[in-house]
């Protein structure tokens, strides 16, 4: 499949993802379909639990054995899905990275940041120790780690988090990727580290030739970087359309609550946020119907009945919706 005629890198198509569990089964994605072409941007938001981060982790092939994934993830044209893992590891790290939300956790607190560097590169390439290290030194050079000989040798606790953060987008990058999949690589870190980052990493991808995912809950941050936009909600792709046109004309009420939530300059200090009412369903498979219909503003007897598909109601904007915002977004 190619999109505005460019052929797609990773194709997304009816992704399902279960988990077992002691009250049933918990279906964490539902039949979640999208496309990344190659150097595009594609943010994938939604709130805690909307089942981003479960989709990624399912293209990387790193969901636990209680996980049963289904569908189909197709990189460069080859099926990942049911993939051996040993056949996997020659796709993740070298095709797709993943840089993840902590680097605390990601990083071996007893190893040098520096040795973990060279250890990913020496997985992926035959170089020799000294060879790793000029590689490693330079990696941290572009992922602009300040004095980066010294950085080699010190531990991820003597690192400030944004220094940890880089490190981990070295090791993501060291065998060019790609793909990368930034999985609320920001939400660790305070708001001016948050923005070096992710301009960091626009810089990379533009650099590298890459293409990303960008999981996030943070529509105004994804705005600001996505050329394409994928709201998810309750496991499922409830709006989906190129950010521009998107934010344009949203249609989707879940979309046009989480707009309304993000903080902006023109309210007074101390002025209270908007917020989605209620919670999330706990599974795609509770109830029948829309899934945000108990929190939705124009929810009807129909919402409640039946569920909405998600599809192409203007060219290239998608939205699973019986009754939409109206121009501009206003419901």
């Amino acid at each position: 499949m190619s999109v505005n005629g460019a052929p797609s890198l990773l194709e997304v198509r009816d992704l399902r993802v279960d988990f077992k569990a002691p009250r049933g089964i918990v279906r964490a994605v539902d039949g979640l379909c999208y496309s990344v072409r190659k150097g595009e941007t594609v943010a994938v938001v939604g709130e805690s639990g909307s089942g981003k981060t479960v989709s990624s982790r399912a293209i990387m092939g790193l969901l636990p054995p209680s996980a049963s994934v289904s569908g189909s993830v197709r990189f460069e044209g080859q099926e990942l899905v049911g993939l051996p893992e040993r056949a996997m590891r020659v796709h993740r790290g070298t095709a797709i990275a993943m840089v993840f939300q902590d680097p605390a956790r990601t990083l071996n607190p007893t190893m040098r940041v520096g040795a973990q560097i060279t250890e990913a590169l020496r997985a992926h390439a035959q170089l020799s120790r000294a060879q790793a290290y000029d590689r490693a030194i330079e990696l941290m050079q572009l992922v602009r780690l300040p004095a980066a000989g010294e950085r080699f040798h010190q531990y991820p606790h003597q690192l400030s988090g944004g220094m940890r953060q880089r490190v981990t987008i070295a090791i993501a990058i060291a065998a060019d990727p790609k793909l990368l999949i930034a999985d609320e690589a920001t939400t660790a870190l305070d708001v001016t580290t948050q923005a070096q980052i992710m301009e960091l990493l626009r810089e990379l991808q533009q650099r590298l030739g890459m293409a990303m995912i960008m999981i996030s809950h943070d529509l105004g941050l994804a705005a600001s970087f996505a050329d394409q936009m994928l709201v998810m909600y309750a496991g499922r792709a409830v709006e989906q359309a190129p950010t521009r046109k998107l934010f344009a004309r949203v249609r989707m009420p879940y979309t046009r609550a989480l707009l309304d939530a993000i903080p902006r300059l023109e309210h007074a200090s101390h002025s209270r946020l908007a917020a989605v009412p209620g919670q999330p369903p706990a599974s795609a498979l509770e109830e029948p119907g829309c899934p945000f219909a108990p929190r939705c503003p124009n929810v009807t007897d129909h919402c409640r009945r039946e569920a909405p598909a998600l599809e192409e109601h203007e060219p290239a904007h998608l939205w699973a919706c019986w009754h939409p915002c109206g121009n501009g977004g206003e419901t």
